[in-house]
């Protein structure tokens, strides 16, 4: 785990980054002036200097952020490895404010259960892939040997058992129901993960949409919610199309009134040459 002001710095790049992406400034330009707004005194500035080299070189950032393996987590790389696939349909901008929240989220008071939710809805809302990002998350330095032996677990069994299913079975609520009254409750056969709030809520939630889950989770426990892709508002371009369509209209209507009347002039839709004037004729006077 890298110090506060680290994480702090990456939430404010991120922020910057994803802020300045839409005006359609080229992202190693941006990269080399956010490389001056970042404290001197964390090991960002460097880091984007690295990946700013990179991307000028071969046109990527992900294959900078795996060398820095000591600085950038594997989700943080898995994600810009997605965003910068020309196969998949993952956006960059999506990806940027997926790290802006993660490192804003990791500056406070980052918990294991609060950070895989976050992680793991990443994955399932933007239909990313669950080995190499359920894998990629297995290696956070926040996790340890326990987390680590779930999350597999959970990417070998992920569509056959159900994720509230085995979100349940690793709660102190699963504990508890399984203790007889009057009797000490029994050890578990593995290590618990999740307390009895979050074993409660995915019981209510079995056999139902895990967005039903994270939903619930972010309501009553506060964890993190992943950013969505906002729509582009296309309001802004009704009256320029609606003008147009009221002048091409407005052509078509006088070409009919003169067709009523004396029937349509073509010469005047030609030009001024020679060849005008004598299907025209001699001009009048």
């Amino acid at each position: 785990m890298l110090e506060r002001d680290e994480y702090v710095e990456q939430a404010h790049f991120f922020r910057i980054l994803g802020d300045r992406l839409p005006e359609s400034f080229p992202l190693q330009e941006l990269m080399g002036q956010l490389r001056f707004e970042l404290l001197a005194t964390t090991k960002l500035p460097l880091a984007v200097d690295f990946m700013a080299t990179e991307l000028r070189h071969s046109g990527r950032m992900s294959p900078a952020m795996k060398r820095l393996g000591h600085y950038f987590t594997p989700y943080q790389t898995y994600i810009v490895e997605a965003a910068e696939d020309e196969r998949g349909r993952f956006d960059l901008r999506v990806a940027i404010e997926i790290l802006h929240h993660e490192a804003k989220y990791r500056a406070e008071t980052p918990t294991p259960q609060g950070l895989f939710m976050y992680q793991f809805e990443t994955l399932s809302r933007n239909r990313l892939r669950y080995d190499r990002g359920l894998g990629a998350i297995a290696q956070d330095p926040i996790y340890d040997q326990a987390w680590r032996e779930w999350i597999l677990m959970v990417r070998r069994q992920i569509g056959i058992v159900d994720f509230a299913d085995m979100l349940f079975v690793r709660s102190q609520e699963y504990l508890r129901r399984r203790t007889r009254p009057g009797h000490p409750p029994p050890e578990p056969e593995k290590p618990l993960l999740f307390a009895e709030k979050e074993g409660r809520i995915a019981w209510a939630n079995r056999e139902k949409d895990p967005m039903y889950l994270f939903a619930a989770l972010q309501r009553h426990l506060g964890y993190p919610k992943p950013p969505r892709l906002k729509r582009v508002d296309e309001t802004l371009q009704l009256i320029p199309q609606m003008l147009r369509r009221m002048e091409r209209l407005e052509v078509r209507v006088k070409l009919l009134e003169e067709e009523a009347r004396e029937g349509i002039d073509i010469t005047k839709f030609y030009g001024d040459g020679p060849e005008v004037q004598e299907i025209a004729g001699p001009p009048p006077g």
